[in-house]
């Protein structure tokens, strides 16, 4: 099996009109593998099982990246840092017991080219695109908050298209590439980053994508190219944009409750803007980017599942932590046991064993430590073990007089409604078994197991407050056998 980098060659020849003989001459790949490459149409990553063992090397990868960061970038070519240099100072500086061998071969990778790098055009043709990211302050939920923005615009017709994101990660960057190749319809042939913002990251002279970034620029058939350090008039359109940006859609400070609805938002503002005229060909730029739509690539027939999937282990209490400080429950009977993990732009997916989604929280970002619970993956535990019930999540949960209710019961009983309400958040969710029990208290002063699994129904299905829909008429019944009947043999009218 290849890997992302030798199948985004085997593609990138393919669609720039090579045969697969030609390939295979090129590039010494067996031509069944070529043919199967070209024609694979998803590349989305799946949920796969960890293989192959760490390398001795993982520890020391940090301290060399360092290194080649803190010397090579400032200093002359022929007095960087060589494998041989490295294993010297790994020897030397640390506890490095493995072999020069592998030093190598981690070097190797390190400094390999990159192939589709090059120098940047002035003079852009349509369908190539830049894309880069601004900072703007929002008011979230009521909070002001600092968010960043991802911006692609489309030098040749000066149009450029926004979505708003909580970070720069490689999932933000995929995200919002594929929000906006399916809102204008097709995909840019060639992609313009800033020093590889959110899709990997440079060492020395050298752009190391992502795995994630790897895997959706194959998806989608486009080429990339990398400004240099420091050489922002490389894409000057997209600068000039993120500014304008800023100061014509987010003054004054934008408010949004749910930054998903607000990117759709964003992408009608972005129509708007095609009756505008170029400022430099005084054409429309809905002119000027129907041109560019002519050069786009199609869209494949499947979307790009936009997700990095990673085994963590849970602590003790059935949490898994990303990125150091952010904790996201998943359920008890995880504790101390590796989980499967759904890395999103905007949400973390915690899987069961089979792949199927078990809960679903919101992404956090930024340094500050935080924790997302979801009680519904707790209820199971929690009637099995009621004695927990006043130090639980689902107890904080519950309306301050459904939780007296819950307090005054005995155990038995208490645990008896627990299991009711593990069996409503099992069969209906989590939201319409605290709604139903909640209603079946309201209506008795006490949840009895009939009204709050009719409740639950009703919730789910058409809602509590959904009068009933009207029934046929029954007056031909009345008539034939309810209704007294007259002398003569017929029913009193």
């Amino acid at each position: 099996m290849l890997n992302m980098s030798d199948i985004n060659d085997i593609r990138e020849l393919g669609s720039c009109g090579y045969k697969i003989s030609d390939i295979h001459r090129m590039t010494g790949y067996d031509q069944k593998t070529i043919r199967k490459y070209l024609r694979q149409e998803d590349f989305s990553p799946a949920p796969t099982n960890p293989v192959g063992r760490p390398s001795v090397l993982d520890p020391y990868k940090p301290v060399i990246d360092k290194w080649i960061q803190e010397n090579d970038k400032r200093t002359w070519s022929k007095q960087h840092h060589t494998a041989k240099r490295i294993y010297d100072r790994l020897k030397a500086e640390t506890d490095y017991s493995g072999s020069y061998d592998t030093v190598q071969k981690y070097m190797k990778t390190i400094r390999r080219d990159i192939q589709n790098k090059g120098s940047q055009e002035l003079i852009w043709e349509p369908g190539f695109a830049q894309v880069d990211f601004g900072e703007a302050d929002f008011i979230e939920n009521g909070q002001q908050v600092r968010r960043k923005y991802l911006v692609v615009s489309f030098p040749y017709s000066n149009y450029g298209i926004t979505q708003l994101f909580c970070g720069e990660t490689a999932e933000c960057v995929c995200q919002g590439l594929e929000d906006i190749f399916e809102f204008v319809g097709g995909v840019s042939k060639v992609l313009v980053f800033d020093n590889a913002t959110g899709v990997g990251h440079r060492v020395h002279d050298e752009v190391m994508e992502t795995e994630m970034f790897r895997r959706f620029r194959a998806h989608y058939r486009f080429h990339v190219r990398y400004c240099n350090p420091e050489s922002g008039w490389e894409k000057g359109n997209v600068e000039n944009k993120v500014g304008t940006v800023r100061r014509n859609l987010f003054v004054p400070m934008p408010q949004y409750t749910d930054m998903m609805l607000y990117n759709k938002q964003l992408l009608r503002a972005a129509e708007g803007k095609l009756q505008e005229k170029h400022y430099k060909k005084l054409r429309l730029i809905s002119e000027l980017f129907a041109e560019d739509k002519q050069h786009l690539l199609d869209l494949p027939s499947k979307a790009f599942n936009v997700c990095r999937y990673e085994r963590y282990k849970a602590d003790g209490y059935g949490r898994v932590c990303l990125d150091g400080r952010h904790f996201y429950s998943t359920r008890p009977e995880n504790h101390n046991q590796y989980v499967m993990v759904g890395i999103r732009a905007h949400y973390i997916d915690i899987l069961k064993e089979d792949g199927e989604l078990l809960v679903r929280h919101r992404r956090q970002y930024g340094k500050t430590r935080t924790e997302l619970n979801d009680y519904s993956t707790s209820l199971a535990v929690l009637s099995r073990n009621a004695g927990a019930w006043f130090n639980s999540g689902v107890r904080q949960d519950l309306p301050e007089m459904l939780r007296d209710y819950m307090d005054s019961l005995e155990k038995p009983d208490r645990k008896s409604r627990l299991r009711l309400l593990s069996e409503l958040n099992d069969q209906y969710g989590y939201k319409p078994a605290m709604e139903a029990f909640r209603l079946a208290f309201e209506k008795n002063g006490a949840v009895r197991e009939s009204d709050a699994k009719v409740i639950a129904e009703r919730i789910t299905g058409y809602g509590v407050d959904t009068p009933p829909e009207a029934g046929p008429s029954l007056s031909v019944y009345d008539d034939a056998f309810i209704k007294p009947r007259q002398e003569g043999g017929e029913a009193a009218s």
